[in-house]
This record gives structure tokens, C-alpha cells and sequence, in this order.
């Protein structure tokens, strides 16, 4: 039997090189091989190794913890294999051969299919739908018996040791492998298996020590070393996630467990539930005085939250109004496009908005002392699936995505991932097969992702997460759904691409497919995406870190699925920038029409008013590729240098909203231009801001207003929805104005 040796490798491997780092393809069949033949300090170095025939050995199981990052296929058919699980660090794995494998059972079978995410064929079958329902229907099934079994006969320990959690851990294993049963008796062995690891998991997300101050220290270090982190949000330590290198934050805390790739749960461990009363709940105080328009020119001091690489206004009062005089003057005249503006909105009323409930429901393990967690963003239900008098939001923040009732104030379905931190989700619509004779019929499916570069597909009304892909190696930080075609996906992500997704359908048994259509590269971080109205299928809109772009998203047989020619579309004050002012981050776009957009940058206090088509007419700078924004009106807005404060749109009622970093938020009907669209150069000023209503828990006193990091209205603005830096979702209720 030939020993396995550099020399060797290099003879049986291909391409020929002289480097085991270029192997892309490996035979070692028929050399009657056994584990202790194969020397994994040597076959680590084969990081380019896609196919690798080890078939015909006597193999009983593979190697532990070897790592082949670019292994696509693996022939491991005719061995004396018995320990599959020995494969689990094959991950990027997508086809394997078993056959003549005398001791695998169909246990095993199923275990192969949970612990690799991506395999797709198995001994020559397409194993999708199966591995599929494993993975998410199955598991999550399980996932919910073993959470009884916890809840009926188990609690942590007070105060927690290693030594007790070490007992609890053994015991809730052994009850929960016990009382556990679900499916056929061939596949108890694999049940047992798979409800063992889920019970761990659990109990570790359940017991995850605190380390704050230590965290927060390693993550200011980071900081110092690291430039490449997105501005948006910190970067994690590399080791807590061996595929994500960025965890963006745009405040410095250290709220998140430490959790290897390899334990991150998937759609097996995930698990929709009622609120069980564990989520806190606060009543919001009315302001002592009346809503007010802040004075324009306030200023706000500069706490260490923010990051320095973000451009900050601080020069004095008086030269950042002069500045703003000279942008105003360097502005084009408003044109026709304002007139249907005016027109379509004659028939709409302004709203009046009250505070009606403050959820506290993203806490870290349910605490109700969880002042930290960042909620990022939030998304009404699709109408067609709304039960009436009724209208239910989404919205996710740390490690949590929420369903809630605005009317009720009441969590309806809560998603809860360890040591994930959401940062983005949407809602769309695709159509369900029921199979047979039966019509096919939509279903409200909610998408969510963020640290991790997974896409979590939420199924909320059948109480379950059905799947899950990964749209980037690094964090999400923007999805959206084509509002014309439901299962286009666009997601954004940190390593500066757009990819266009179709995620196609279900079937009854929530089996689906993802095909990759499109990428976009960006040059610079999405922070939003926005697809126009009129054009959803050949136009995309994104605003950056360093701007606002335009790109063609047409598809076609003769487009290529990757791009990068785009065009910036640029704004007067752009002009003023300097070395202590750059204008350029775009951290707010929404279209308000068909053809108006709204947009803005947190360094110049406005929000612009443009027309979309008649900015798109002009012929593009031919150096740059550039074109100046047709700018219709300029709303005034805060003075803040704290950014990704989002603004958002409501066509039916024709309002914009948009929050600032003191818990106001500024709302504006747009019929309010027609007094003031005839004058150049000056600022539109809000309809109405509405004040920080306070809330008070017990014991604790008022809360001071944090920044509105996202808000989101139905389309009739029944309800408007902010969320904040504090971890409060306050809910706002519409009343009729006399």
C-alpha cells in the first residue's frame, strides 16, 4: 500500500503543478486506504481541491476536522464507511457517493443531509425536496417538542455554574431524547441524534454568559486595527464566525454571543412562537406641550457612539448656514415636474398620529433591562393576507425577527436565531402548489437577514421557517422584493454587491429552489434599495456610502448576469463639500409617486423632493457618467450627524416620514407644496413633528428620546411604526382630523 506523501499527491491530482495548493482534482480510489493513512496536516494544504475520488478503500470513516473549503464532490462509495458525522466540516459539499456502503442505515442517510447545508445530490439522486424537509420542516417540528419538554420540566439554575449547567445539560439531553418522538420508527436513531444536538443548542442560547465589558474592550481594539470595517456598524472578531468577517454596527457594544459558523442554526433550529408574555410592554406618556417644529439651526453634541469614519458637520452654527445658503443658491429652478405632485395629492387630508403602545420585545434573553439592542427594520404584512381590522408588522433587531399585531400591540410570532443580529427584512407574496388538480395559491412569505449572509424565508402564518440561503460571504445589509414580480429578491450586502434572486415558489411541502440571476457590483455599502414604480423590472435604485446609483437590471439573452456600469446621480450640494464635509452618503430613499423621490443625507439637515424621469432624461456627464438630480422640493429636517436614520413614504396618503436622533419624528403632506413651490431656495417645513412620548416602566422613570433608526406606515396610514437605538418599537394610531 503506497503511503500518502506530498509526491504522491501531486502525481494523482490535477491540474499538474508543483503545488498542492492549485489541486483542483484528486483520485485516490482502489489503494485500500484507511483513516490512518490519510494525513489531514498535509491534505489541509489542498484548498483549491473541488472533486476528490477516495472510492474503492476501506475507509470507516473520514477524517475529523479537515477543512477543504472548494470541495464540491466527494466518492467515498464502495468503503466500510459507518461514522458520517465525521463529514460535518465539509460544508461547501453539493454532491457525495455512499453506494456499497454496507453499514449505512437511512439514519445516516438523513444525518448526511442535515450536517452538509448545500448537498444537492446524493448517490446520483437529487435530494433537494428531501434534504429540504429534513432541514427545516422536520427539524422544527422537533425543535417545538423538545421547547415543551424544557418548559414542562426543566429551568436554569440560580445562580449558573459550569458545574450545574454541565448536570442540567445531561439531564434535559437524555429527557428530551426520551420524550421526543416524531416519525417513523426506521429513523428513531437519526431522530434521537438530531434532537440531542437541538437540545443543546438551545440550552447554550439559554445559559450564553455575559461579557460586556470585555467584548466591548476587544470590539474598541478591533476597531483601532481594522479600517475596513463598514461604517454602518462594528466588525466581529474573525474567530466568531469563520465566513463572516464583518459584523456591522453602527454603535459600539458587545450585545452578541460568540458562535462559530459551524453552530450557527439553521433552518433546522429556527422556530416561530406566540408570545408567551415574556416581552415587556410600556405605556407611552403624552408630551406636556404641544407638537412643535424644532428651530432648524439646533445642534446635537457628539457622543462616542458614533464612528469616526463618518464625515461629521462640526464647524460653528453660522458657517454651516452659510454653507447651506450657498448650496440653496446653487440649485436649478423647479419645473413642470412639481405640478402632478400638487394635483395627485389635492384629494388626501393630513392624519393626525397618536401614541398608542411601546414594545420592548428584541430583549437578549427576554430581559426586560435590555436597553441596547438595536432595531433595525420594519415592514407591513401584504393587504391580500391581513385579516380585517387588523394590521400586522415585522420587525427585526439583534438576534430576533417579531410579528406583531399594531392594534393589539401584541407579538403574534416571534423568530429567534442565536447569535445572529438582523439587520434588514421584507415581505412579498409567491404562489403556494397544493398539488394535483388543486389552483396554486398566494402566501405572505416574510424575508430576513443580516450578520451571518443568510436569508431566513418565514412562512408567519403557518407558524414556521421553511428555508434558508446565503446571499454573501459577508452581512446583509438591505433586502427588498420586486413589487411587480414577488419572487425577484434584491439583497445588499457588505462586500459592496447587489445580487438579483428568484426565489420561486413553494410546494405543500414548502420545498423551493433559489437561482442566482444578477449581480450588481456596487463599489460601496447598499444602505437602500428602491426600484422604480413604473420600471421595477429594468431600473434599480441604491443609496451608498459614497452615493446615490442607478443601474439596469433588465434581463435578457443577451445581458450579462454581471454588472458594474451605473450611473450616479449627483445633488447641488454636493459642490459645497470640503475636507470636513462630504454630502455624498445617501442613508434615506423611498419614492413617494411614480415619478417623485425622496432621499437624503444626514449631513445637510434636508430631505430632497426629484423627479425621477425627468433626471433619468438628461444625457449623463461623459467623464463621470453622472447626472444632477431634477430637485422639486427641499424639506427641512434635523440637524444631526448620526446616520442611517431611514425615512420612508406613503403614496396613498402622500406623507413622508422620517425620525431624528431625539425620538421625534417629522411627518410631511406633500400638499404643503403648493404654497411653496413657487419659491426658490427655501425649505418646506415639516406638517407636524411628533414629540418622544416617553414611556415609563416601573421603577426605572422616563426614558430620554433615542434616534429612530427605521419607520414604516400601512398604505392607508392607519399606523406608523419606529423603531429605535434603545430596543423600543413604539406604535403610532391615525385619527381623524375635523
Amino acid at each position: 500500500m503506497e503511503k500518502i506523501t506530498e509526491k504522491l499527491l501531486l502525481e494523482k491530482g490535477s491540474p499538474k503543478t508543483n503545488k498542492l495548493e492549485q489541486i483542483e482534482t484528486l483520485n485516490l480510489s482502489k489503494m485500500a486506504l484507511k483513516l490512518e493513512d490519510l494525513p489531514v496536516k498535509l491534505l489541509s494544504r489542498l484548498r483549491s481541491l473541488e472533486r476528490w475520488d477516495l472510492s474503492g478503500n476501506r475507509l470507516q470513516e473520514f477524517p475529523k476536522c479537515l477543512e477543504l473549503p472548494a470541495l464540491r464532490y466527494l466518492d467515498l462509495s464502495d468503503n466500510q464507511m459507518e461514522d458520517v458525522t465525521t463529514l460535518k466540516s465539509l460544508r461547501a459539499l453539493e454532491e457525495l457517493k455512499m453506494d456499497d456502503n454496507l453499514y449505512i442505515t437511512v439514519s445516516d442517510n438523513y444525518k448526511l443531509f442535515v450536517l452538509l447545508p448545500n448537498l444537492r445530490i446524493y448517490n446520483s439522486k437529487d435530494v433537494t425536496a428531501t434534504a429540504n424537509r429534513l432541514r427545516y420542516v422536520y427539524s422544527d417540528n422537533l425543535r417545538t417538542r423538545m421547547i415543551a419538554v424544557w418548559e414542562r420540566s426543566f429551568s436554569l439554575p440560580d445562580p449558573v455554574s459550569a458545574e450545574k449547567l454541565s448536570s442540567l445539560e445531561e439531564n434535559f439531553v437524555s429527557a428530551a431524547r426520551k420524550q421526543v418522538k416524531f416519525g417513523p420508527s426506521s429513523v428513531a436513531d437519526f431522530t434521537k441524534w438530531r434532537v440531542e444536538i437541538l437540545a443543546k443548542e438551545y440550552l447554550r442560547s439559554l445559559a450564553e454568559p455575559k461579557e460586556d465589558s470585555d467584548d466591548e474592550a476587544q470590539t474598541e481594539n478591533n476597531d483601532d486595527t481594522d479600517v475596513s470595517t463598514p461604517p454602518k456598524r462594528k466588525q466581529v472578531d474573525a474567530a466568531a464566525d469563520a465566513f463572516i468577517s464583518l459584523t456591522p454596527r453602527k454603535k459600539l457594544r458587545a450585545d452578541l454571543p460568540e458562535s462559530p459558523a459551524e453552530s450557527s442554526p439553521r433552518k433546522s433550529s429556527l422556530r416561530l412562537k406566540p408570545l408567551t408574555g415574556t416581552q415587556s410592554r410600556m405605556s407611552p406618556q403624552k408630551p406636556n406641550h404641544c407638537p412643535s417644529t424644532p428651530n432648524k439651526a439646533e445642534t446635537r453634541a457628539e457622543t462616542p457612539r458614533r464612528r469616526a469614519k463618518v464625515k461629521q458637520v462640526k464647524e460653528a452654527e453660522q458657517k454651516e448656514n452659510l454653507s447651506r445658503e450657498e448650496a440653496k443658491a446653487a440649485k436649478p429652478h423647479r419645473n413642470v415636474h412639481v405640478l402632478p405632485i400638487i394635483k395627485a395629492c389635492n384629494k388626501t387630508k393630513p392624519v393626525s398620529l397618536k401614541p398608542l403602545h411601546a414594545l420592548q420585545c428584541h430583549s437578549k434573553q427576554d430581559s426586560s433591562d435590555d436597553f441596547s439592542t438595536q432595531l433595525w427594520a420594519c415592514a407591513f404584512q401584504p393587504q391580500s393576507e391581513s385579516s380585517a381590522g387588523s394590521r400586522l408588522v415585522a420587525t427585526c433587531g439583534g438576534d430576533s425577527v417579531c410579528v406583531i399585531d399594531c392594534e393589539t400591540g401584541k407579538v403574534m410570532k416571534k423568530y429567534k436565531v442565536p447569535g445572529e443580529e438582523f439587520f434588514s427584512l421584507a415581505w412579498t407574496t409567491v404562489l403556494m402548489s397544493r398539488g394535483g388538480s388543486a389552483p396554486s395559491q398566494p402566501c405572505s412569505v416574510l424575508a430576513a437577514g443580516g450578520k451571518r449572509g443568510l436569508v431566513k424565508l418565514i412562512h408567519p402564518r403557518n407558524n414556521m421557517a421553511y428555508g434558508e440561503f446565503r446571499a454573501s460571504r459577508k452581512s446583509l445589509s438591505v433586502l427588498r422584493f420586486s413589487h411587480r414580480q414577488g419572487n425577484f429578491l434584491f439583497t445588499g450586502s457588505y462586500d459592496n454587491k447587489i445580487i438579483m434572486w428568484d426565489i420561486g415558489g413553494v410546494d405543500k411541502h414548502f420545498n423551493f429552489k433559489v437561482v442566482q440571476l444578477l449581480t450588481l457590483e456596487v463599489g460601496t455599502t447598499p444602505l437602500h434599495i428602491c426600484l422604480p414604480p413604473s420600471s421595477p423590472d429594468t431600473h434599480l435604485l441604491t443609496a451608498c456610502e459614497d452615493g446615490l446609483l442607478c443601474y439596469n437590471t433588465q434581463l435578457g439573452a443577451n445581458s450579462t448576469t454581471k454588472r458594474s456600469n451605473k450611473m450616479e446621480i449627483t445633488f447641488p450640494v454636493y459642490k459645497m463639500e470640503d475636507k470636513q464635509h462630504n454630502y455624498h452618503t445617501i442613508d434615506g430613499l423611498s419614492f413617494l409617486t411614480d415619478d417623485v423621490v425622496a432621499s437624503k443625507s444626514h449631513t445637510h439637515g434636508s430631505i430632497y423632493l426629484w423627479s425621477w424621469s425627468g433626471t433619468r432624461s438628461q444625457r449623463p456627464d461623459k467623464r463621470s457618467g453622472s447626472v444632477c438630480a431634477v430637485v422639486l422640493a427641499e424639506l427641512q429636517w434635523a440637524v444631526t450627524d448620526v446616520p442611517y436614520l431611514s425615512l420612508n413614504t406613503c403614496p396613498g396618503r402622500a406623507y413622508i416620514v422620517c425620525g431624528d436622533n431625539k425620538g421625534r419624528i417629522w411627518t410631511y403632506h406633500v400638499t404643503n407644496l403648493q404654497k411653496n413651490s413657487g419659491q426658490i431656495g427655501k425649505t418646506i417645513p415639516p406638517t407636524e413633528v411628533l414629540e418622544w412620548p416617553t414611556p415609563v416602566r416601573k421603577g426605572l422613570g422616563r426614558m430620554e428620546g433615542p434616534s429612530i433608526n427605521s419607520v414604516a406606515m400601512d398604505p392607508e396610514l392607519h399606523y406608523l411604526v419606529a423603531l429605535t437605538d434603545k430596543n423600543l418599537a413604539v406604535i403610532w394610531k391615525s385619527e381623524a382630523l375635523s
